[in-house]
């Protein structure tokens, strides 16, 4: 959703570095952890009322002062301000809530570029070869096919209910969270606090998304120091920024909450974005051609040469998700491979 570019080369295959502000930026909704584990749920308060016209705040939170990390800080001290004016917020309520934040200073690294003066990104011979080796994967095909086949019932509804494409729905999972294997481990309110009030690149982005965070836990009932997911502050199974999950993500389960952590609402979540991202239902997305002549031509650099791919209006809607054509290259490519395993 947002375009980044980060420091540290020894953190780039890591993270996927691909440069920020630039044509291929990092794939920015996930922190792609080596070692996978068991998805993490977070705690939902089930008896909070989803009526939005008496607010709760979900959490035993209460301080006179602001103390902690952010105690000096005068940006967290006008935040709190604002929240309270605006929505209602308890100063003492955000007082607690913010004093339990911590400071990420590994955030801050991954989220300060690279270079204040390059600013123009030269892909290396072979880069998307690399990049496709992470997600092409023996690995990646065959759990695609067992999430398709174990949740077959409600990602053909969600492909009929948005009319988009099944196997594209399955591919943005794979390549965000590992089919829920990988959500992220980074406490989200750690991730936005550190974000909004201790970088400058991109302050105001991360403080709307703090805010959207706030209101999110408010509206569906999730204690807030209980949600996990990327450092930059993605979550669940399809990697939503809180302001997307308030705009777009959908109880597709219609049990009275929204719960991206769960596969149903997850899938539901997937072809509603595309939806509303204007995804054409069995259109093409991409078709690779001889030379970089005509219109919409991107040129891949792999290990044989050069590659040439006419795009079409898909392949933009991907790139909404994640601005890269290496992303999106990445996600119509696995969803075909998935797609023709399943179909087997």
């Amino acid at each position: 959703m947002a375009l980044l570019s980060y420091k540290h080369l020894s953190i780039l295959a890591f993270v996927f570095l691909i440069t920020a502000c630039n044509p291929e930026p990092i794939v920015y909704h996930q922190d792609y952890y080596k070692g996978l584990t068991q998805p993490i749920v977070p705690v939902i308060n089930s008896t909070v009322s989803t009526t939005k016209k008496t607010p709760k705040q979900i959490g035993n939170y209460s301080a006179k002062k602001l103390t902690g990390a952010y105690a000096n800080s005068s940006t967290a001290h006008k935040f709190i301000g604002y929240m309270g004016k605006q929505y209602g917020f308890t100063q003492n309520y955000l007082n607690g809530l913010f004093s339990k934040a911590q400071h990420l200073q590994s955030v801050v690294k991954l989220e300060t570029p690279i270079s204040k003066v390059k600013t123009t990104f030269i892909p290396s011979p072979g880069s998307w070869s690399r990049y496709r080796k992470k997600f092409l994967t023996t690995r990646h095909i065959n759990n695609g096919i067992k999430f398709w086949r174990k949740n077959a019932v409600d990602i053909q509804k969600a492909s009929a209910t948005y009319k988009v494409n099944p196997e594209y729905i399955v591919a943005i999972i794979g390549v965000e969270t590992f089919f829920g294997l990988n959500v992220g481990k980074t406490r989200t309110l750690d991730a936005l606090s550190t974000l909004a009030f201790h970088t400058k690149r991109r302050s105001k982005f991360f403080t709307s998304e703090l805010e959207n965070f706030l209101l999110m836990t408010r509206e569906e009932g999730y204690e807030p120091r209980k949600i996990v997911g990327s450092w930059a502050g993605a979550m669940g199974l399809g990697q939503f920024m809180p302001s997307s999950f308030r705009r777009l993500a959908v109880d597709f389960n219609r049990d009275g909450k929204r719960d991206l952590w769960n596969p149903t609402d997850a899938i539901g979540s997937v072809a509603n974005y595309f939806s509303h991202s204007g995804w054409q239902f069995n259109q093409p997305v991409t078709t690779q051609v001889s030379k970089s002549l005509g219109t919409n031509i991107i040129k891949l650099s792999a290990y044989s040469g050069n590659e040439f791919w006419r795009t079409y209006k898909n392949f933009k809607v991907i790139k909404k998700y994640n601005h890269s054509n290496h992303y999106a290259m990445a996600v119509h490519q696995l969803s075909q491979a998935i797609k023709q395993g399943y179909q087997q």
